[in-house]
């Protein structure tokens, strides 16, 4: 009895550690976005410019999702109920979605913006 109620303070533990990653990463990204936003002068930046600003922010996004899956994983693998299965297969399905279509995205802006990449990294 005491291994497992260990193993779930590990779990539980190991699952608010990931969550608290998540939220610095999408802060940090959101932060970075904000800072590029102000320097290039709000709405005085080109098209480009707005989606390279964009497409960093959800490649921090996208690193948030696999952490946040991480630990619903976790979560569910302590003794799980069939309710908690499903719930993390659907959160699962949406979020694997979300990085598909964010991924997706990514790969048709990066080959034409790089040099402004360069230039907001400067």
């Amino acid at each position: 009895m005491f291994l497992e109620e260990a193993l779930t303070e590990l779990a539980s533990f190991s699952a608010l550690f990931l969550e608290a990653i998540v939220a610095l990463l999408v802060l940090y990204g959101a932060l970075e976005a904000l800072v590029k936003l102000v320097s290039s002068g709000f709405g005085r930046f080109s098209h480009a410019t707005r989606r390279m600003i964009w497409m960093r922010f959800a490649q921090w996004i996208i690193l948030a999702l696999e952490f946040a899956l991480g630990a619903d994983i976790i979560r569910t693998a302590i003794a799980p109920t069939w309710d908690d299965v499903g719930k993390l297969a659907a959160i699962a399905a949406i979020r694997t979605f979300l990085s598909f279509f964010l991924e997706r995205d990514m790969a048709e802006i990066a080959p034409h913006d790089e040099a402004v990449e360069r230039k907001l990294s400067e």
